[in-house]
């Protein structure tokens, strides 16, 4: 067994560290200015390490028949662990990755490099942007996760950003997000009210302690035009190793109360987490 080590290298957005896990042989863990960002086992790209990665994988497995292809557009692209676990699972599918950052970009192709006919596309371009040029109708799936350090940038959580989102996809396609929050939750709840305002169905999935606000933490926004299989995304994420809760219609409803979507003009970045919210280990 080849003993790994750490790379090291400036990108666009700080300090990108590459670090080999002792335990697997060749997995490796991303952080950009310590911030975790990915994990990810080439030898088993199905591993997903991150409570969150589990949860977009859950409604990834959900957002079709199982092993069907599908086009899917990633915002944000880290390790590109999500597609990598794409591929693996849906062989077939056409994915396109937009990443801001072409230092991170650069950093994972090399090091990390993509297997051969994985059917994914890395792009280099600000994901905003890159959704409002994109042709309509051409996904199925659309999966945000993109954090400047530890925020999600303010023109990504827009009613205009949430309208191209919807533009992009197909009838019947799946938005997923990952974002973070804490008590009282007035990013989050402004954030289910500006995706209500395109989608006609919307879920939120997040460990129970978050939802009761006793820590920062992620949730996962789900929006489609089409009924979404709360019931089998109950199942799957109930039963994961970082147990997690499906809050839709009613109880949904009550969480966000009387938040109002948000525009361009008076968008915000998710808030500042606090001192070792996302912190390794």
């Amino acid at each position: 067994m080849n003993e790994q080590i750490p790379v090291i290298r400036d990108v666009d957005q700080g300090t990108a560290r590459l670090m080999p896990d002792v335990d697997r042989e060749r997995a490796w863990l991303l952080t950009v200015d310590d911030a975790p960002q990915s994990y990810i086992d080439l030898d088993e790209p199905t591993h997903l390490e991150f409570e969150y990665a589990r949860r977009l994988a859950h409604v990834l497995d959900s957002a079709a028949d199982e092993g069907a292809p599908l086009d899917v557009l990633h915002l944000g692209g880290g390790a590109l662990t999500l597609p990598r676990y794409v591929a693996a699972t849906r062989p077939g599918s056409r994915q396109d990755v937009v990443e801001a950052d072409r230092g991170l970009l650069a950093l994972v192709t090399e090091h990390l490099p993509l297997p051969a006919g994985s059917g994914v596309t890395v792009h280099g371009a600000d994901a905003r942007a890159w959704l409002e040029a994109a042709p309509a109708a051409s996904a199925d799936v659309l999966i945000a996760d993109v954090f400047g350090g530890s925020r999600v940038p303010a023109h990504l959580t827009s009613a205009e950003y949430a309208r191209a989102a919807r533009r992009v996809l197909r009838p019947g396609g799946t938005y997923v997000a990952n974002l973070a929050d804490g008590a009282p939750f007035a990013f989050l709840r402004s954030q289910l009210a500006t995706f209500a305002a395109f989608f006609g169905e919307l879920a939120l999935i997040a460990e129970p302690a978050v939802l009761r606000g006793r820590r920062f933490g992620n949730a996962v926004l789900v929006a489609s035009d089409a009924e979404i299989d709360t019931a089998r995304l109950a199942r799957r994420t109930a039963a994961d190793a970082f147990p997690a809760r499906v809050e839709y219609g009613a109880s949904l409803a009550r969480f966000t109360g009387d938040a109002r979507p948000v525009h361009d003009e008076d968008a915000v970045p998710s808030p500042v987490p606090p001192d070792g919210a996302f912190s390794i280990g």
